[in-house]
Protein backbone atom coordinates (compact mmCIF):
# COMPACT_ATOMS: atom_id res chain seq x y z
CA UNK A 1 0.00 0.00 0.00
CA UNK A 2 1.35 3.55 -0.87
CA UNK A 3 1.25 6.25 1.63
CA UNK A 4 0.06 9.15 1.36
CA UNK A 5 2.09 12.63 1.85
CA UNK A 6 0.17 14.50 4.30
CA UNK A 7 0.96 18.30 4.03
CA UNK A 8 -1.23 21.35 5.69
CA UNK A 9 -2.48 21.80 2.01
CA UNK A 10 -4.34 18.72 1.98
CA UNK A 11 -4.83 17.37 5.62
CA UNK A 12 -8.21 19.23 6.01
CA UNK A 13 -9.12 17.61 3.08
CA UNK A 14 -8.49 14.25 4.52
CA UNK A 15 -10.10 14.77 7.35
CA UNK A 16 -13.54 15.46 5.72
CA UNK A 17 -12.89 12.66 3.63
CA UNK A 18 -12.31 10.11 6.39
CA UNK A 19 -15.22 11.60 8.56
CA UNK A 20 -17.40 11.32 5.37
CA UNK A 21 -16.67 8.02 4.47
CA UNK A 22 -16.85 6.39 8.13
CA UNK A 23 -19.46 8.84 10.11
CA UNK A 24 -21.83 5.64 9.44
CA UNK A 25 -19.64 3.20 10.88
CA UNK A 26 -18.71 5.81 14.09
CA UNK A 27 -21.99 6.03 14.42
CA UNK A 28 -23.60 2.88 14.50
CA UNK A 29 -20.91 1.99 16.74
CA UNK A 30 -22.03 4.85 19.42
CA UNK A 31 -25.41 4.01 18.83
CA UNK A 32 -24.74 -0.03 19.62
CA UNK A 33 -22.36 1.21 22.78
CA UNK A 34 -24.90 3.84 24.29
CA UNK A 35 -28.50 2.63 22.79
CA UNK A 36 -28.74 6.43 22.11
CA UNK A 37 -29.79 8.34 19.13
CA UNK A 38 -28.22 11.37 20.84
CA UNK A 39 -25.13 10.28 22.47
CA UNK A 40 -24.34 8.46 19.55
CA UNK A 41 -24.41 11.49 18.04
CA UNK A 42 -22.98 13.76 20.68
CA UNK A 43 -19.65 10.93 20.30
CA UNK A 44 -19.54 11.44 16.52
CA UNK A 45 -18.82 14.81 16.92
CA UNK A 46 -16.03 13.92 19.71
CA UNK A 47 -14.23 11.52 17.43
CA UNK A 48 -14.59 14.14 14.78
CA UNK A 49 -13.37 16.56 16.83
CA UNK A 50 -10.46 13.94 17.80
CA UNK A 51 -9.62 13.75 14.50
CA UNK A 52 -8.88 17.37 13.64
CA UNK A 53 -7.13 17.70 17.33
CA UNK A 54 -5.30 14.86 17.77
CA UNK A 55 -2.42 13.78 15.17
CA UNK A 56 -4.61 10.86 13.71
CA UNK A 57 -3.40 8.56 10.88
CA UNK A 58 -4.17 9.92 7.53
CA UNK A 59 -1.88 8.10 5.43
CA UNK A 60 -3.43 4.59 6.19
CA UNK A 61 -6.73 4.13 5.58
CA UNK A 62 -7.00 0.75 7.03
CA UNK A 63 -5.59 2.40 9.90
CA UNK A 64 -7.27 5.41 10.38
CA UNK A 65 -10.63 2.94 10.02
CA UNK A 66 -9.21 1.07 13.34
CA UNK A 67 -7.88 4.29 14.74
CA UNK A 68 -11.54 5.52 14.66
CA UNK A 69 -13.17 3.04 16.06
CA UNK A 70 -10.64 2.63 19.39
CA UNK A 71 -11.47 6.39 19.77
CA UNK A 72 -15.39 5.85 19.36
CA UNK A 73 -15.24 2.99 21.56
CA UNK A 74 -13.27 5.06 23.93
CA UNK A 75 -15.21 8.23 24.26
CA UNK A 76 -18.54 5.12 24.82
CA UNK A 77 -16.29 4.18 27.69
CA UNK A 78 -15.95 8.18 29.16
CA UNK A 79 -20.07 8.69 28.72
CA UNK A 80 -20.72 5.81 30.09
CA UNK A 81 -18.27 6.67 33.45
CA UNK A 82 -19.42 10.11 33.28
CA UNK A 83 -23.06 8.95 33.26
CA UNK A 84 -22.51 6.55 36.27
CA UNK A 85 -20.48 9.12 38.02
CA UNK A 86 -23.77 11.69 37.89
CA UNK A 87 -26.39 9.17 38.02
CA UNK A 88 -28.91 10.17 35.38
CA UNK A 89 -31.33 8.75 33.83
CA UNK A 90 -31.99 8.28 29.98
CA UNK A 91 -35.29 9.78 28.89
CA UNK A 92 -35.69 6.97 26.19
CA UNK A 93 -35.50 4.24 29.18
CA UNK A 94 -39.15 6.24 30.15
CA UNK A 95 -41.01 5.93 26.94
CA UNK A 96 -41.12 3.13 24.87
CA UNK A 97 -39.77 3.90 21.42
CA UNK A 98 -40.75 0.65 19.35
CA UNK A 99 -37.41 -1.20 17.55
CA UNK A 100 -37.51 -2.39 14.49
CA UNK A 101 -37.35 -5.50 13.58
CA UNK A 102 -34.32 -5.71 11.98
CA UNK A 103 -32.83 -4.63 15.00
CA UNK A 104 -34.37 -6.83 17.69
CA UNK A 105 -30.86 -8.43 17.93
CA UNK A 106 -29.24 -5.46 18.42
CA UNK A 107 -31.74 -4.23 21.28
CA UNK A 108 -30.90 -8.20 22.78
CA UNK A 109 -26.50 -6.85 22.93
CA UNK A 110 -27.29 -4.37 25.34
CA UNK A 111 -28.05 -6.90 28.16
CA UNK A 112 -24.57 -8.44 27.57
CA UNK A 113 -21.65 -6.72 29.30
CA UNK A 114 -19.63 -4.00 27.41
CA UNK A 115 -16.88 -6.15 25.96
CA UNK A 116 -19.39 -9.17 24.61
CA UNK A 117 -21.26 -6.48 22.80
CA UNK A 118 -18.11 -4.50 21.33
CA UNK A 119 -16.82 -7.80 19.85
CA UNK A 120 -19.90 -9.14 18.45
CA UNK A 121 -21.05 -5.75 17.18
CA UNK A 122 -17.42 -5.67 15.40
CA UNK A 123 -17.43 -8.90 14.10
CA UNK A 124 -21.11 -9.60 12.68
CA UNK A 125 -21.79 -5.76 12.22
CA UNK A 126 -18.94 -4.23 10.95
CA UNK A 127 -17.71 -7.57 9.94
CA UNK A 128 -14.51 -7.51 11.34
CA UNK A 129 -12.33 -10.69 11.27
CA UNK A 130 -10.68 -11.41 14.93
CA UNK A 131 -7.52 -10.12 14.00
CA UNK A 132 -8.83 -6.66 13.15
CA UNK A 133 -11.19 -6.96 16.26
CA UNK A 134 -7.61 -7.52 18.03
CA UNK A 135 -5.85 -4.94 16.35
CA UNK A 136 -8.73 -2.38 16.64
CA UNK A 137 -9.26 -3.31 20.50
CA UNK A 138 -5.49 -3.71 21.61
CA UNK A 139 -6.24 -7.26 22.92
CA UNK A 140 -4.46 -10.91 21.36
CA UNK A 141 -6.81 -12.78 18.86
CA UNK A 142 -7.06 -15.30 21.41
CA UNK A 143 -8.87 -13.12 24.05
CA UNK A 144 -11.11 -11.98 20.91
CA UNK A 145 -11.65 -15.44 20.32
CA UNK A 146 -12.64 -16.41 23.63
CA UNK A 147 -14.89 -13.47 24.31
CA UNK A 148 -16.84 -13.68 20.98
CA UNK A 149 -17.32 -17.21 21.74
CA UNK A 150 -18.94 -16.25 25.20
CA UNK A 151 -20.66 -13.23 24.05
CA UNK A 152 -22.21 -16.19 21.19
CA UNK A 153 -23.51 -18.53 24.48
CA UNK A 154 -25.13 -15.31 26.43
CA UNK A 155 -26.80 -14.02 23.90
CA UNK A 156 -28.07 -17.54 22.65
CA UNK A 157 -29.09 -18.15 26.49
CA UNK A 158 -30.76 -14.09 26.46
CA UNK A 159 -32.68 -15.23 23.39
CA UNK A 160 -34.23 -19.00 24.02
CA UNK A 161 -35.18 -17.27 27.34
CA UNK A 162 -37.24 -15.15 25.59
Amino acid sequence: MEKIIVDENNRSVLIEKAVRTNADMIYRIAYQQTGSFDDAEDILQEVSVALVTKNAPLEDEEYLRRWLIRVTVNKCRDLYRHKKRTHTESLEENINIPAKEKDAILDELFLLPEKYRTVLYLYYYEEFTLKEIAQTLNKSINTVSSELQRARKKLRKILTEE
